[in-house]
């Protein structure tokens, strides 16, 4: 019991200690209030569970911020998306939310190397996690999140620099 109990003081004292920073870092991932709070809940409740699994009870913030990642990208393996029954060329596509249209898109993103369009396509057409992307490369998954944010990071240069020549020639 007193085990128990001094225990229950530590996790009490770390929770309170990183409560606001977990909770920030969550709403940096997520963008929303009301899931970042449910992710850091789950999050603490998981740190409890596991708390004798904790190396150095010193810094815990480095393992309590992995658990909150964790958290965050559980939400979206449960995500399920909806699919539509209507041909692509059916569907409206406000041009206030597409500086491009479906063709220029295509050549932008064609435009990226083998490298990068590979996980990108996969994951964002395909709608396979990181780790299905590594094994189906035959790579890390830390390597596919960089070529993810890599393409990410091309695409919006490219799109950017494409919506600029064009708004230039409008002139």
């Amino acid at each position: 019991m007193l085990l128990s109990l001094g225990k229950r003081r530590e996790f009490d004292q770390v929770v309170r200690a990183y409560g606001g920073e977990l909770f920030r870092f969550a709403f940096w991932l997520c963008g929303d209030r009301f899931v970042a709070e449910d992710v850091v809940q789950e999050s603490f409740a998981r740190a409890w569970r596991r708390w004798d699994q904790l190396r150095d009870k010193s810094a815990p913030k480095p393992w309590l911020l992995q658990i909150v990642r964790n958290e965050h990208a559980r939400l979206y393996e449960r995500k399920r998306f909806d699919f539509v029954d209507e041909a692509p060329e059916d569907l409206a596509i406000a041009a206030d939310h597409n500086p491009l249209d479906l063709l220029e898109l295509e050549q932008v993103i064609g435009n990226l190397p083998l490298s990068l369009r590979e996980p990108f396509l996969l994951q964002s057409l395909g709608g396979f996690s990181c780790a299905e992307i590594a094994e189906q490369l035959d790579t890390t998954e830390g390597a596919v999140m960089v070529r993810l944010t890599r393409a990410r990071q091309a695409l919006r240069g490219m799109i950017g620099e494409a919506t600029g020549t064009r708004q230039r020639g409008a002139r």
